[in-house]
């Protein structure tokens, strides 16, 4: 007898464990599968432990800045491995708070792979071995993606990683290729250049962080030139050569073909979603370049199945499964949710420096047809970021010159992703430039950047 549900989950993270809760709350008897660890990748190997580690390079940088301050130390140094072990801790500790949040909402969680196996039924099985038969008129797929293989370029654990290997290697290493330079590859590129190796960059656009603004690219390029990161920009990996202890890529860029020697490579070239072996064949769910497409409410095209996150393609952010999962359940539920609005999602990457925005870029707003008006702040005008040591950054804002619509919102700098959610509750409640510019912004904070932006936009900005 299969084990009867109102909705099940297949996945555990932040997508997964959200729209179960979310369940539970509207009074739905739900249940989880789950084959790796309560949280999934974001919790266990994502967004939680690599910002763990980038707050131990954060603090390494501070160490060996603190003349700057007034300060000084010697024989400054750290341990590794302590720092790789704080950072599977905090992962460790938020999975158990997951698990203890399925217990509180009821939620039976069942570990293993599950797999369609008929309308409203899936088999749950373990190491081959059969765990459960479930029943749900409702089911939604979370499973979540995985790093993009480049054939020549697999992970092998020692010389060349993925974002796995990068997050417990058993050494620091002096230097380091990394392959990719969106927001995985331009975190990691970060946290090794702050913690001492010799770091390059490569990237096959014209720029880093090509979805970011063209500015906000360009001042994120500098700043990483400036600490000492090498950056390949236009460049194509052709092919790597592997040694007893390094690796060597060979990159061709503008025209010219040389090798880049290092102890280790990176390969942070995106992602693909885990659609394999779900039991879809058979079923009206389409998938489109390893995404199962659906529609705003997450239904796919298999009347009961629904599916979330980063399954269902970009962006590719935890905060938009977890979102998707409350949508997709409460229209479950008959609730009439909102449809999101992927021009309002934040994009934040936790580099050095910092980057966050919301909306549409410069270049996308024109491309649209937008005449519009662009506003700019630099921190270095700002009292409290230069109080802090801080005055490099900048807070860019693209209005709408005929409605004075907030278009996009787009800033570099220390913190800007706690605070580009300003921004986002403008987006969300339709604020004209009128109300951000009649809002009374804390002084001396560094969000005062964001209200000089807007009046900068329209003529009246006061301390530049």
């Amino acid at each position: 007898m299969a084990d009867t549900f109102d909705l099940i989950v297949v996945g555990g993270g932040p997508g997964g464990y959200v729209a179960a809760i979310r369940a539970s709350q509207l009074e739905m008897k739900g249940g989880l599968v789950q084959r790796a660890g309560l949280g999934g990748i974001c919790l266990n190997w994502g967004c939680i432990p690599t910002k763990a580690l980038l707050r131990a390079s954060e603090i390494n940088h501070m160490l060996h800045d603190l003349d700057a301050y007034g300060f000084a130390a010697d024989n400054i140094r750290f341990d590794f491995n302590k720092v790789v072990k704080r950072s599977r801790g905090v992962a460790a500790q938020l999975s158990g708070g997951v698990k203890h949040l399925m217990k509180k909402n009821k939620i039976t969680v069942f570990d293993g792979h599950a797999k369609l196996a008929g309308a409203g039924t899936i088999s749950v099985t373990k190491d081959g071995k059969p765990v459960a038969e479930l029943a749900a008129p409702h089911i939604i797929l979370a499973t979540g993606a995985r790093a993009r293989v480049i054939p020549g370029m697999e992970p092998d654990g020692k010389l060349i990683w993925s974002y796995r290997e990068a997050m417990v290697p058993a050494a620091m290493p002096k230097s380091l290729i990394v392959v990719g330079s969106g927001a995985i590859g331009s975190e990691f590129a970060s946290f090794y250049q702050n913690m001492g190796a010799k770091v390059t960059l490569v990237e096959v656009m014209d720029r880093i962080l090509p979805v970011e603004d063209t500015e906000i690219s360009a001042f994120v390029q500098k700043a990483f030139a400036k600490q000492g990161m090498t950056i390949m920009t236009g460049a194509r990996v052709q092919g790597v050569r592997k040694g007893a202890d390094s690796v060597t890529a060979i990159i061709e860029a503008g025209g010219k073909v040389q090798e880049v020697t290092a102890d280790r490579l990176i390969s942070a070239v995106g992602i693909v979603g885990n659609v394999e072996d779900l039991g879809l064949e058979g079923t009206k769910i389409v998938v489109d370049r390893t995404h199962v497409v659906t529609d705003a409410m997450g239904q796919t095209g298999e009347p009961g199945i629904y599916a979330i996150g980063d399954l269902t393609g970009a962006p590719w952010l935890a905060h938009k499964a977890s979102h998707e999962g409350t949508i997709c359940v409460e229209n479950i539920a008959g609730l009439h949710p909102h449809a999101m609005d992927i021009l309002n999602i934040p994009g934040c990457t936790y580099c050095r420096p910092q980057v966050a925005s919301v909306g549409l870029t410069e270049a996308a707003a024109k491309a649209r047809g937008h005449e519009v008006r662009v506003g700019r702040f630099p921190f270095l005008a700002n009292g409290k970021a230069i109080a802090m040591g801080e005055p490099e950054g900048l807070v860019k804002t693209v209005f709408d010159a005929g409605t004075g619509e907030l278009l996009g919102a787009h800033m570099v700098g220390p913190e800007v992703t706690e605070m580009i959610q300003g921004y986002c509750i403008a987006r969300t409640l339709e604020s004209t430039e009128a109300d951000l510019m009649h809002t009374v912004f804390p002084h001396p904070t560094v969000s005062e950047t964001m209200h000089e932006s807007v009046l900068d936009a329209y003529g009246r900005v006061i301390h530049i």
